[in-house]
This record gives C-alpha cells, sequence and structure tokens, in this order.
C-alpha cells in the first residue's frame, strides 16, 4: 500500500458505506440482490463521486492551485458535488455546462448555492465542455489564477483510485457478510467509478464480475477508457492485477444520455415501493433497469450488488409526468 500512502487526501466522504441486503426487491425478482450504499457518502446530498474528489481536491492543493474548473451538464451530481468539494477546501470552482442556461432547479440550483462561477458552451455537444474548460484554464492562468483542470466526471487515473479503494472496502463488507457475489452492478458513464472496481476486483482476485451498464457512450467506448484508467489506477497506487475481461452492457441509455427512460422510471418506481431507496434517473435507474431485465429473463445468477451512486437532486429537475 506504500503507492497508495504516498498520494495526497483530503477528507469528504463518510465512509464506510453501508452494503445491506434489499429482501423486498429479491424477493420480487427472484435473485438476491444487495446494495451498496455510495448515495451516502455525506457531501452535498451523497453520491459516488465523492471517492475520486478526495485525491483530486488534494492534488490540487499539494499544487498550489486556487481554483478548480470542471464541468458537464447542468444537472450534473459530478459538478455539484465537485463544487461543494472545492468549497469546503478553500477552493473557488468554476462549472462549464454545455448547452443553455436552464431553470435554477435541482444540482443547478446546488451549484448555485455552492457559489460556483458558472459558463456555458451554448454548444449541445458534450464534448464542448472539454475544449471550454481548457480556454477557461487559459484565461484564468492569463489573469494570474492557478486552476486546476479536472475533465468531465472526474474521469482520471487519479479519481478512479478512489473507487478502487471503494473495491477494498467492498470486499472487507463482503467477508464479514458471508458473501460470495455473482456480480457487482453499477451504471457506467465517465468510466472511471467502474475502472477502479475493476482494478481492486484484479488486484484482490474477486470472483464476481463488475458489470457496468453503460448509460451516454458507445460500448467499445466504455471497455477501452474502462482499461485504461483501471490501469493508471492500479499503476499510481502499484496495485496492478492480472488482467481480464471488461463487461459493459448496452441497450439501456433510452432516449439519450441525460434523459429518463420509462424502463428507469419504472426500476425507480420498484425499488421505492420495495426498498424505499430512490434511484435517479440518469445513472441509477437505468443500471437498475438492466439488472431487472436480465432477472426477468433467468439471465442473472445471484447473489448481486448494486452500487447505489446517488444523484438525487436531479429528481427534483424532473418535468411533466412521470
Amino acid at each position: 500500500m506504500n503507492g497508495l500512502d504516498a498520494l495526497p487526501r483530503v477528507p469528504l466522504a463518510t465512509l464506510p458505506t453501508p452494503l445491506h441486503p434489499a429482501p423486498r426487491l429479491s424477493a420480487e425478482l427472484g435473485v438476491d440482490v444487495w446494495f451498496k450504499r455510495d448515495d451516502l457518502t455525506g457531501l452535498g446530498l451523497g453520491g459516488n463521486k465523492a471517492r475520486g474528489l478526495e485525491f483530486l481536491v488534494a492534488d490540487a492543493m499539494e499544487r498550489g492551485c486556487d481554483c478548480i474548473v470542471t464541468g458537464a451538464g447542468e444537472q450534473s451530481n459530478w459538478a455539484a458535488l465537485a463544487a461543494l468539494a472545492a468549497r469546503r477546501c478553500g477552493l473557488e470552482p468554476h462549472l462549464v455546462f454545455y448547452g443553455t442556461p436552464g431553470r435554477p432547479v435541482g444540482n443547478l440550483l446546488l451549484d448555485r448555492w455552492a457559489g460556483a462561477t458558472i459558463h456555458y458552451t451554448y454548444d449541445a455537444e458534450r464534448s464542448s465542455v472539454d475544449r471550454t474548460i481548457d480556454e477557461l484554464c487559459a484565461r484564468l492562468r492569463r489573469a494570474g489564477r492557478r486552476p486546476y483542470a479536472i475533465p468531465r466526471g472526474g474521469a482520471t487515473a487519479l479519481g478512479a483510485v478512489g473507487y478502487l479503494l471503494a473495491g477494498l472496502e467492498l470486499d472487507s463488507q463482503l467477508h464479514e457478510a458471508g458473501l460470495k457475489p455473482a456480480t457487482l452492478w453499477l451504471a457506467t458513464g465517465s468510466c472511471g467509478t467502474q475502472a477502479g472496481l475493476v482494478a481492486a476486483a484484479r488486484w484482490l482476485g474477486s470472483a464476481y464480475r463488475v458489470v457496468g451498464v453503460s448509460v451516454s457512450r458507445p460500448v467499445r467506448e466504455c471497455l477501452q477508457r474502462v482499461a485504461h484508467l483501471s490501469d493508471g489506477a492500479a499503476d499510481l497506487v502499484a496495485m496492478r492485477g492480472e488482467a481480464d475481461d471488461v463487461h459493459v452492457l448496452d441497450g439501456y441509455i433510452g432516449p439519450g444520455y441525460g434523459k429518463p427512460s420509462d424502463a428507469g422510471d419504472e426500476a425507480t418506481a420498484l425499488v421505492a415501493r420495495t426498498e424505499g431507496i430512490l434511484l435517479d434517473p440518469v445513472f441509477g435507474a437505468k443500471a437498475m433497469a438492466a439488472l431487472i431485465a436480465h432477472a426477468r429473463s433467468d439471465r442473472l445468477e445471484g447473489p448481486v450488488v448494486f452500487l447505489v451512486t446517488g444523484g438525487s437532486a436531479t429528481l427534483f429537475a424532473r418535468k411533466g409526468p412521470v
């Protein structure tokens, strides 16, 4: 663990997050389902991104930066948690959003409460965020500032270290519970979360498969990103395990990234009515929809662990009937 000890880290998340059974959902699906509750990390309204931010914000501080610059869509849980983490550590947050300004609801309202400086690209393409982050950092440097740029979702090797540690945390909880899952399910977007979990599973020689459900990118791109980020995270902490296949499912994005799907809404309702847990419509709902579809077509072997990644603020940005 010497490589891990050498990395700067600032405590942002309340860890470990709970691992618990979901008995009523399990009975409904006929498969033993457990929840890993990373919606309860404690930063803002919680969510998985707090884990990577512990390393990314610490790195920014170590480098003497005075502001962070990152972005996504304006209802991004990543962006809201990044802004809150920056403020907690005395840094100024700048957030870049693709598209045009929307209503100040959900995560966008949290961004404003955090005092983030918000910049829009006025371009519907998500990749416009990446270009604008670079341009904004250049302007800030010319103004004498010391910005720290973080790509969408915090998807870097350093950010993925947060989920490598989460995988070690989960392993300890699985041993304590006497649980040997066949699969660990999660939503995969920018791919850093799955990458860290894959790196941990490889290092530990875990028997379960880490199954990502794509919510934004083509599967081929996800596979490449997960493999690259997983190797990078493992190398940073000198914990490279034996490589194996990366598993990402397609077919559950629905009408597009950031847009709720009918199957996702049905999954959200089922989990709320059986377990009293809320899933966000962009990530968790679509991943759960995939798990449910596999269970109901007898393609799911249990036990399974489902990573609840948070993002509940987006539930309050919905418009129209549900």
